[in-house]
């Protein structure tokens, strides 16, 4: 039977994995807010290390249409003490989970449900967080992973908190947290009952995934639904096309630049040069980001117009020009630009250059 859905977009974006706009491999270490997989940050708290090779894997449960997950093993043990937590987690902006009804006399029940794989069996914590609201709140459960190296389904069901009204707005509102290992300062009961602390928790419970290098943990087809449902009743996976996917990933994350296949590519287009060794140009965002975004770059640069091209030395986001719809790039060489003349930026043959913009919770 069909779930009767109340949102018929997906209130998780990327639950299958399959956008990787930054790339499909990263080691962060010592990384508060690491964004890897889109939609899907990484933590390592309070001074923990949580050095780790995250990866886009091929790896996903069979006779479901999920064919990507997300994959993560230490890069170095680890015992977290005190506040240090290892964890992953994602976020949704406060006006996409109105529906969820937080601070009426009657919010909705939520269930999460996802496919998880591991080595290391036990006990695991997932934490909700509201956010961004006095005397934020969460809920915490524990799940086991039962048999090594095997994909299993695990369905967690709340109640949405009649006591806090989460803002109607672009911040972060709402947040699911896969904690990995949690130092014992933030042990805390599972609880049911919306319980005030702005902390990460878990429960004493909690494995030590970061105890071996051998480790590896495995996550796909993460789906929030609205009501309570078990694993017999809550419906499959809802795919997405990946053109729809990949838009509403833009939101929050947008990559210009080398696609993998070598030669030239284009990261910025054409715009006017000021003077002999500055070329502002723009990006026209759509869909428009979350918020005006930042900016980092890798790879080497060039500034073309197309016949020649020189390399560029410095490119930043211009303050001037930079919200939501249009980002303002300011690129600068040594010298060798026309003032006036049109140039693009350009990577430098197949130097895999590229630029992000972020608009992250």
């Amino acid at each position: 039977v069909a779930l009767d859905r109340k949102t018929a977009t997906p209130l998780i974006i990327n639950g299958d994995m399959q956008i990787a706009q930054r790339g499909t491999s990263f080691s962060p270490s010592s990384s508060v807010d690491f964004y890897s997989i889109d939609r899907f940050a990484y933590f390592a708290t309070s001074g923990a290390t949580g050095d780790a090779t995250i990866t886009q894997a091929t790896d996903a449960p069979s006779n479901t249409g999920l064919v990507k997950s997300l994959k993560i093993t230490p890069d170095a043990t680890e015992t977290p003490t005190g506040t240090h937590n290892m964890c992953f987690a994602y976020s949704l902006e406060g006006q996409d989970v109105q529906v969820l009804q937080h601070g009426s006399t009657s919010p909705e029940s939520v269930t999460l449900a996802f496919w998880v794989k591991s080595n290391k069996t036990g006990t695991y914590c997932v934490q909700i967080k509201e956010e961004n609201i006095t005397d934020e709140s969460y809920v915490l459960f524990e799940y086991t992973i039962n048999s090594s190296n095997t994909w299993e389904k695990k369905v967690i069901s709340w109640t949405g908190n009649s006591a806090h009204t989460i803002n109607n707005d672009n911040a972060q509102g709402y947040r699911i947290l896969w904690h990995l290992a949690t130092g014992s300062d933030d042990h805390a009961s599972a609880t049911t009952s919306w319980t005030v602390s702005s902390s990460f928790k878990a429960t004493s419970n909690q494995v030590n995934f970061f105890d071996s290098t051998s480790n590896e943990l495995y996550i796909t087809g993460v789906q929030l639904e609205v009501g309570t449902f078990d694993a017999n009743s809550i419906a499959d996976f809802q795919h997405e096309d990946v053109g729809t996917s990949l838009n509403r990933c833009r939101r929050y994350c947008f990559v210009s630049g080398y696609s993998g296949d070598g030669g030239a590519k284009c990261v910025a287009d054409y715009g006017i040069a000021i003077g002999a060794t500055v070329v502002n140009t723009y990006m026209d965002l759509k869909p428009e980001m979350r918020t005006a975004p930042s900016m980092t770059n890798s790879g080497a640069l060039n500034i073309s117009n197309g016949s020649s091209a020189v390399a560029a030395t410095a490119i930043a986001i211009s303050s001037a020009i930079n919200s939501r719809q249009f980002a303002g790039i300011q690129t600068t060489c040594s010298s060798g630009l026309t003032g006036g003349a049109l140039y693009r930026i350009e990577e430098q043959g197949s130097s895999g250059a590229k630029i992000i913009l972020d608009a992250e919770l």
